[in-house]
């Protein structure tokens, strides 16, 4: 009996996408097939199977090594995996030990850059047959489940900024490489500063074309492809999708996304803000809605015409500004992203709501008979793991349900408007999500300490360091 049936891995869609895998995987005679997991950071690890070893792989999974869960973003490894219980006060953890990749045929594609290859998204387990705790796509299942048990879906659709640069030198000579390596010479693809001009797109065309022949195939929810505001920087949306399906269209969009403009001489970046002359921030706009299970309808739409939103809209707003500050450190994991929390730029400051407002946190759009109504949170980064971005909106939003929370009224002026402070740094972040107590019991506590733990260690280094910044203030003057 194989690991997927000893363990019940798999629901009978699953079996049945496997069976159509394999022989899709014969019919278009693939070579090799990429099984990858989005480790803590949303980042894609995993290896790719020959064809003829995929049976096998797919039934007893692909073993890795549990340290991948032990690294910070400069991939070292932060807990000490070699003493008793690994760091982790688990067996499962100890001495670098294997886990399984199991993968969901589900999400199976043919990936058009790379030749002769498929893709399929995985969750770890440990070889004894448990889940692996740490693993964010089955956290992000499980949290839906006790939204299913409420009676709805998560619907969520995306508006992703990012930056795409002209490869100048990847930065490959031997002195270049350490953890993390010398970042890549680029340079600009536009000047930036003509929102959305026809002139500007055109400039960056070449590049939209590119994304748009390569991702098209893999059945991502492409929208619209954008110029932005600054330089380099563009604007892909996704249309909505239920449960998982838009965290698992973000994770791929962004490693798509890079690996094929490397292959054609571009680089991009879901960073935040990059250290470059001129360069502007991005942000992760993540709209969000509830579906009715019984019925399909979205529970947002008010049933009254003033209304902004129903009860149950009402109260999930309330829920996502009661736990605004402790979300952050989901919505917003890199030190980086903090230096997008400024007034008048577009991006929030503070936890507020506003109907139509690109100044709030949390902008309210439809109404009454509009079937798109829906809540669009402005707070978060591209970088973010989209798992645990949108764990931590079901969490926050069920909560506000459970309480009948009451978020008060639209701030129509964002900045002016006395509330508390969206965390300036990481850190406070940090210290918001360790004390809520209601995202320790929905995501759990050993989970929040983990994630915690890692990105503690991100910020120890980062205190380490001799910034710019120190240089030019302190090097003359003492």
């Amino acid at each position: 009996m194989s690991f997927v049936e000893r363990h019940a891995a798999w629901n009978a869609a699953q079996r049945e996408a496997a069976q159509r895998m394999l022989e899709e995987v014969t019919e278009r005679g693939l070579q090799v097939v990429r099984f990858s997991f989005a480790d803590q950071h949303g980042i894609l690890r995993g290896k790719a199977v020959a064809a003829a070893e995929l049976a096998g792989a797919l039934a007893n999974g692909v073993s890795i090594t549990t340290t991948l869960l032990a690294k910070d973003t400069s991939h070292k490894t932060v807990f000490p995996v070699f003493t008793p219980g690994g760091g982790f006060g688990m067996d499962e953890m100890q001495g670098g030990a294997d886990a399984l990749m199991i993968a969901d045929p589900t999400t199976f594609r043919v990936l058009p850059w790379a030749p002769d290859t498929g893709w399929v998204l995985c969750e770890t387990w440990f070889g004894n047959g448990k889940p692996v705790p740490f693993d964010t796509r089955r956290l992000a299942r499980g949290v839906l489940e006790r939204l299913a048990q409420a009676g709805f879906d998560f619907l969520a659709g995306l508006e992703i900024e990012f930056h795409v640069f002209r490869l100048v030198d990847p930065k490959l000579r031997p002195e270049h490489a350490g953890q993390p390596g010398e970042p890549p010479e680029v340079a600009l693809l536009t000047q930036g500063y003509q929102y959305l001009t026809e002139l500007r797109y055109d400039a960056i065309d070449p590049v939209m074309e590119i994304l748009r022949r390569e991702l098209a195939p893999l059945g991502l929810p492409l929208r619209s492809f954008e110029v932005e505001y600054g330089p380099s920087q563009l604007e892909v949306t996704l249309g909505a999708l239920p449960g998982l399906g838009s965290a698992d269209a973000m994770v791929l969009f962004r490693s798509a996304a890079k690996q094929v403009l490397r292959r054609h001489g571009y680089h991009a970046t879901f960073m935040c803000r990059p250290k470059l002359p001129n360069a502007m921030s991005c942000g992760w706009h993540l709209h969000q809605s509830l579906r009715r299970i019984a019925d399909g309808a979205n529970a947002f739409v008010p049933s009254q015409g003033d209304a902004q939103l129903s009860e149950i809209g009402w109260h999930w707003l309330g829920g996502l500004l009661a736990h605004a500050r402790a979300c952050t450190a989901l919505s917003t994991p890199t030190l980086n992203g903090y230096k997008r929390y400024r007034p008048f730029v577009l991006a929030p400051d503070r936890v507020i709501w506003g109907r139509d407002n690109r100044g709030v946190m949390l902008r309210v759009l439809g109404g009454a008979d509009d079937p798109g109504t829906r809540i669009e949170n402005r707070a978060g980064e591209p970088a973010a793991n989209p798992y645990l971005y949108f764990a931590s909106q079901i969490v926050a939003g069920l909560d506000g349900l459970a309480r009948q929370l009451d978020p008060g009224p639209s701030a129509d002026a964002p900045y002016a408007t006395q509330a508390e402070t969206l965390p300036a740094t990481l850190g406070e972040a940090l210290a918001c999500l360790r004390a809520n107590e209601a995202l320790r019991a929905g995501l759990g506590a050993g989970f929040v300490d983990y994630f915690c733990h890692i990105k503690q260690a991100e910020i120890a280094r980062f205190n380490l360091e001799v910034s710019d910044w120190e240089q030019r203030e302190y090097f003359e003057l003492y």
